[in-house]
């Protein structure tokens, strides 16, 4: 009973957070003609309810893609339509067709932010704390810190209650992490249910999805494939089938209408990268023009190919070795891959790796904190540009104060707390004094702060050279990448090391 006492404090706690961040700007507020991903949103909702499903996706008079055009899957339609709905009832001038745009008023802006506040409060936070309850091997108090840390993760907040995407991430996010509860206690139907629910929300939802059907593959080949593991192989496939069907069947009345959907969801005219983004084509951009220099169907392949090899070695050893543990930490793996060397990346693209983080906090609380400042400080100009200096600051630093407090983030720095305690034995066979692993973490994340500190200052008190007016933009994007590549190689670590002493390990669930 005094867990629930707290884990309520908790969530109102994390509540109170999003709220006052809501009473701050948004983006594109009051700057015509295309305002901002808030105005998306708002015409989102003007566009499903006063046109019939099949003009959603095809451009017309009453339907300028070039004006916020939706490209999210069915799913978010749906969603759209549903506060569109609400909307008419308070007031029919927020969704009038061409009329609406642009529209701004104190009344709709609290609308919006309580339509975020609901998603929040029905599908993202239950997820959490029920994740965070089902924790095996930590205490009560450890439960509750884990709620409160992943609560308060910043770069969350200050892009869905802040900037104002024109996607509700907490929903897609929410349903990935109810996927994730189900295929990590066994309601793997469930688990399928819900993955495929944030797909058909938000299709960059596959960053998660191919650890999630590697994990269920090697379960299904674990129990073998004669017996139970075929049979919850076509339940699962059953579901995800049913699941797409049912979310996709007004637009398969005509071929053209789902390929057309397809063709807004996966925009590859928009080139390999658009905004400043901090993977590695906009960072080796620096240097090298690929943009330029490759036609377009060989970024792909490129990019592709990258993609596949970073994330293969995880993907093998999840089939292989399929434990709740390493579908956890193959997450991270993938979804990093998928954002340091996938086509057309957006800033905001991060949040799908900050949740997986956010997962394994509890068994590396100092890396995966180091790992979450450093995904907010990545999207430190789109927040500028949105005016969140402040806000950026406060949930940062209370976030970083929660982990300091409730995780011994600055005390434990030994290799078995890093987890490397299997990859450095290995090393050690053939470098007896290779002892000084964790000292070079240390190091690392000094550095690494003392670069966010300081580009930090140098963005909001200097103007950057007339010549180059994108330098501290870009400098933040290259700082964060490096910051990311690195992150890459040691979650790679851990998965691969994993299961030589993975026996011995107490489970973790």
């Amino acid at each position: 009973m005094e867990q629930w006492s707290w884990m309520t404090v908790v969530v109102l706690i994390g509540l109170t957070v999003r709220w006052t961040v809501s009473l701050n700007s948004y983006s594109g507020a009051g700057k015509p003609p295309m305002f901002g991903d808030y105005e998306a949103q708002r015409h989102w909702q003007e566009i499903t309810f006063n046109l019939p499903i099949k003009q959603w996706y095809f451009n017309s008079s009453d339907n300028n893609l070039l004006y916020w055009g939706l490209d999210y899957p069915p799913l978010t339609a749906y969603h759209s339509l549903l506060c569109a709905y609400v909307a008419k009832l308070i007031n029919p001038d927020w969704i009038a067709l061409h009329t609406s745009r642009g529209y701004e008023s104190q009344a709709h802006k609290l609308f919006m932010r309580t339509t975020v506040f609901i998603a929040d409060l029905l599908i993202y936070i239950p997820a959490v704390i029920l994740y965070c309850c089902c924790l095996k091997a930590i205490s009560t108090k450890k439960k509750i810190a884990n709620a409160l840390c992943i609560l308060l993760y910043p770069g969350l907040i200050l892009i869905d209650y802040g900037h104002f995407q024109n996607i509700y991430n907490s929903v897609s996010l929410g349903f990935a992490l109810w996927g994730v509860l189900g295929v990590s206690y066994d309601w793997d139907l469930l688990g399928s249910l819900a993955f495929c629910l944030a797909i058909n929300y938000k299709q960059m939802e596959l960053y998660h999805s191919l650890p999630f059907f590697c994990f269920l593959l090697g379960k299904c080949l674990k129990k073998g494939l004669k017996g139970k593991g075929f049979r919850l192989l076509v339940k699962l496939a059953c579901t995800v089938v049913a699941s797409f069907i049912l979310c996709w069947l007004p637009f398969f009345t005509e071929r053209e209408q789902a390929l057309q959907v397809l063709r807004r969801l996966f925009p590859v005219d928009r080139g390999l990268f658009e905004d400043k983004v901090a993977n590695i084509w906009c960072s080796l951009s620096v240097f090298l023009k690929i943009k330029d220099i490759l036609p377009r169907h060989t970024q792909i392949i490129i990019s592709f190919c990258f993609t596949f090899l970073s994330l293969l070695p995880a993907c093998i050893k999840l089939i292989l070795h399929p434990s709740p543990r390493g579908f956890r930490f193959t997450l991270v793996s993938c979804a990093l891959s998928f954002f340091l060397f996938s086509f057309q990346v957006h800033e905001k693209s991060v949040l799908l790796v900050s949740l997986p983080v956010c997962l394994v906090l509890n068994e590396i609380p100092f890396m995966s904190t180091w790992f979450l400042l450093v995904s907010t400080f990545s999207m430190l100009p789109l927040l500028l540009k949105d005016e969140l200096l402040m806000p950026s600051f406060v949930t940062v630093m209370a976030f970083l104060i929660a982990c300091a407090t409730f995780f011994p983030i600055f005390e434990k720095m030994s290799e078995e707390e890093l987890q490397l305690k299997s990859f450095s034995i290995s090393i050690r066979k053939y470098l007896p004094r290779f002892t000084f692993l964790p000292r070079i973490i240390q190091h690392l994340f000094l550095t690494s702060v003392i670069f966010m500190v300081l580009l930090t200052l140098m963005i909001v008190t200097l103007d950057p050279p007339q010549k180059l007016p994108d330098l501290f933009s870009v400098l933040v994007c290259f700082v964060s990448c490096l910051n990311f590549l690195f992150f890459l190689v040691y979650f790679n670590i851990i998965i691969i090391w994993d299961s030589k002493n993975g026996r011995n390990r107490k489970k973790i669930n």
